[in-house]
């Protein structure tokens, strides 16, 4: 299906993608169409093989090839200059290209088999929470894709860490995700932040997931630091992580219980989406630890809740 053109969601070790061989313009473009996305955010390219990437830049910097041999395959995407094969409709116009090798076996002999390189963002409606199951890609394309090849569960539950390594730049981080940033600058040293005034929602995008609203259910998304102090006379159910917990809300969705950051990123966008169906009219949460899967998951709920 992926050679004949056609849009295929597979599940890789952080979200569900939508995936169409990258190389084919036509089959990029149904992307943009089942998924109602703009055209000016940019997708990602999955590889099956690390050393597959000259296939596709121009140019590897020191930084981005110690960072391909540390955590490729994984949850780490680098956006890097991109060679004429890859269209510009998968790149938004820019001169760079997103690419990742992701760790989920399946999705690599799936992308191997295809013989190809494949263009996949998450696989769900544009803006809406990512999905995670099979089932969820369902809740939300059905009838607008070819197929859905079952990979269980996503393991890590939140999408890959975007770090921008073009020459004569730093290296700059672009959007938070599966792998820490403390994990990544003990390989390249200090990693460089976005300042939000260079972002802008009007133009293309530097990475993918980088829009102010994002990831977003279809309920309103408050956080808040003071959980006890928060009062409301509105059906509100609780996005809740650690021990000491309100329970006086119509619904409690805790994604860890035991405070781990691992368990809460896998667990994120699937109690997210309960809390969406739940007779509520209010998500509420906490902020998490600003360190490690924090930083992504604080990522995720300031775009959801973004106004």
């Amino acid at each position: 299906m992926l050679r004949e053109g056609k849009l295929v969601a597979f599940a890789t070790e952080t979200v569900y993608g939508l995936g169409a061989n990258a190389l084919d313009p036509m089959a990029v473009a149904k992307i943009f169409a089942a998924k109602q996305r703009p055209h000016f955010d940019p997708l990602i390219v999955h590889l099956s093989e690390p050393k597959q990437v000259t296939n596709y830049v121009t140019r590897l910097t020191d930084e981005a090839l110690a960072l391909c041999e540390q955590f490729w395959p994984g949850p780490l995407t680098l956006v890097l200059p991109k060679k004429e094969n890859i269209p510009d409709l998968v790149t938004s116009g820019l001169p760079n290209v997103a690419i990742r090798v992701p760790v989920h076996q399946q999705a690599r002999e799936l992308i191997a088999a295809a013989g190809v390189p494949i263009a996949a963002p998450s696989a769900n409606l544009f803006g809406s929470v990512s999905p995670t199951t099979s089932q969820h890609v369902l809740d939300g394309l059905d009838g607008r894709i070819e197929a859905v090849l079952e990979g269980g569960s996503c393991s890590i539950g939140v999408e890959s860490t975007v770090i921008a390594c073009l020459p004569g730049q730093p290296p700059t981080l672009l959007r938070p995700g599966g792998l820490s940033v403390e994990e990544i600058e003990k390989v390249i040293g200090p990693v460089r932040r976005l300042d939000p005034s260079e972002q802008s929602d009007d133009s293309p995008q530097a990475g993918p997931g980088m829009l102010s609203r994002h990831y977003a259910p279809n309920k309103p998304i408050e956080i808040v630091d003071d959980l006890w102090s928060f009062k409301s006379n509105l059906k509100v159910g609780l996005l809740a992580f650690g021990k000491s917990q309100r329970s006086d809300f119509e619904v409690v969705e805790n994604i860890s219980p035991t405070g781990s950051l691992v368990e809460a990123a896998a667990n994120f966008f699937a109690s997210l989406r309960r809390l969406e169906a739940a007779n509520i009219d209010l998500i509420l949460a906490e902020i998490f630890p600003n360190e490690g899967l924090g930083l992504a998951l604080n990522d995720r709920l300031r775009r959801a809740a973004s106004k």
